[in-house]
């Protein structure tokens, strides 16, 4: 452990910080919308500095309890940067531990390309700490992290630029996720630069960047955020000298046990690149705990994971894409609705919610949720568990809906799309269709 810091990177530089900011973004709509129910908010002004201190106090705090429960569960800290020597040993600060066990879980740092004047440019980490509010942010990058920070920024009063690769944002989501998001980002301010590179970054006497792109354009912001994917922290481990194994992208490799390439030698979570997602970390580590000291083999299952994006507004998401779906079984059937929410017929705010079913076609076995609008993460959670269960399109069917809610439409849609072979998606209007899905959702 490095400055007694427990919590890792989800409490202290990720998952949890982040979500604070999110419901921080969320008051600014919520505060226009209590026009159209009949609510006067005079006069609504953002401090940055007490939201800031108010994160770090709940941070701080939640620092303390994971301290505790290590202690309490008779935990040993060691403080410092961890060094294998080989399979059964550790050095901290010129000390050695021996065991006959070794547990990586290091987890994972920001990408950031070689760019020249990327010095200037800051890190998710680095952005969750702003002291100030910048008036100009520029976002390279249209990943998970970056969506949700350029959410952040805009529902602040940012001015957002966000230059990304492709045509949409989220890459490896499914195409109509992609489009609705991209469509209603747009919407809330954000100016999306599709298919822009960036040259160069260089920084004026007055504290301003200018981003220099590809095609010889220049934008001018306060800040320039680099969301452009995340490695694993495996460099300076002596991993490799002690023989363990890693991948082209510094990746510990592992089997399904978690074993990497050295017996006694163990990697879980965002080290081992599989599917980078806290709750996935924690169900390796448990299985791996479960099947060597518990006399209980489990293996974990990386499939039908859900995931969300914290973007505004959220995504959420639980097995193949459709395009995967076609992939692997063949003919499907696709099932679509976009609507407005019924809390928006009294504000008057342009946004859609999109809701998706893939289901197999013949077996009428759903393949995957996918969802964009208020509340996806917390209905997909629940739709993950049908999944796991088998659920097929008919017994959506028989479920009765709760009225009036969005998540009802899940279980009332009827008309199909028509055949996606023949036909296309939102996002493949015009144009064609994208390539195969990376590993890994959230990359640029």
């Amino acid at each position: 452990c490095e400055e007694g810091r427990v919590g890792g990177t989800c409490v202290l530089r990720g998952c949890v910080p982040k979500k604070l900011l999110v419901y921080a973004a969320h008051y600014r709509y919520d505060m226009e919308d209590a026009a159209g129910y009949g609510w006067t908010v005079n006069g609504p002004a953002l401090e940055w500095k007490r939201l800031q201190e108010k994160k770090a106090k709940e941070l701080d705090r939640l620092t303390g309890i994971y301290g505790r429960l290590l202690r309490d569960s008779g935990v040993t800290l060691v403080e410092g940067r961890g060094r294998v020597v080989d399979a059964h040993t550790v050095e901290v600060a010129g000390r050695r531990y021996t065991a006959e066990r070794i547990l990586i879980a290091t987890g994972g740092r920001p990408f950031l390309p070689q760019v020249p004047g990327i010095e200037h440019a800051l890190t998710s980490e680095q952005a969750l700490e702003l002291p100030e509010l910048p008036r100009r942010v520029a976002v390279v990058g249209g990943g998970y992290i970056g969506v949700e920070f350029a959410g952040i920024f805009a529902a602040l009063g940012v001015k957002v630029t966000m230059l990304i690769r492709g045509d949409t944002v989220l890459r490896g989501f499914d195409n109509d996720v992609r489009a609705a998001l991209t469509e209603e980002m747009r919407k809330k301010g954000v100016d999306i630069k599709p298919e822009t590179f960036v040259e160069d970054i260089e920084k004026r006497e007055d504290g301003a960047l200018s981003l220099m792109t590809r095609m010889g354009d220049t934008l001018e912001v306060d800040a320039v955020l680099y969301s452009t994917g995340r490695v694993a922290n495996t460099q300076g481990l002596g991993l490799e000298e002690a023989g363990v194994k890693l991948d082209a992208r510094g990746a510990v490799v592992v089997d399904a046990q978690s074993r990497s390439s050295v017996e006694s030698i163990y990697a879980v979570g965002d080290v081992t690149d599989r599917i980078n997602l806290t709750p996935v970390a924690i169900a390796e580590g448990r299985a791996m705990v479960e099947t060597l000291y518990r006399n209980n083999p489990v293996t974990m299952d990386h499939e039908n994971v859900p995931s969300a994006v914290f973007s505004q507004p959220p995504v959420g998401t639980v097995g193949l894409t459709e395009r995967e779906a076609i992939e692997r079984h063949g003919r499907v059937d696709v099932y679509v609705s976009s609507f407005r929410p019924m809390k928006h017929t009294l504000t008057g705010r342009d946004e859609r919610t999109m809701m998706k079913v893939v289901v197999e076609r013949g077996t009428e076995r759903v393949l995957g949720f996918h969802m964009v609008g208020a509340d996806a993460p917390e209905i997909i959670q629940g739709l993950a568990v049908a999944l796991k269960c088998g659920v097929t399109k008919k017994q959506l069917d028989a479920t009765v809906g709760i009225h009036p809610t969005a998540a009802e439409e899940f279980v009332t849609l009827r008309d199909k799309r028509p055949d996606p072979s023949e036909s296309a998606t939102l996002l493949e209007l015009g144009r064609e269709i994208v390539a195969p899905a990376d590993k890994g959702r959230g990359s640029t």
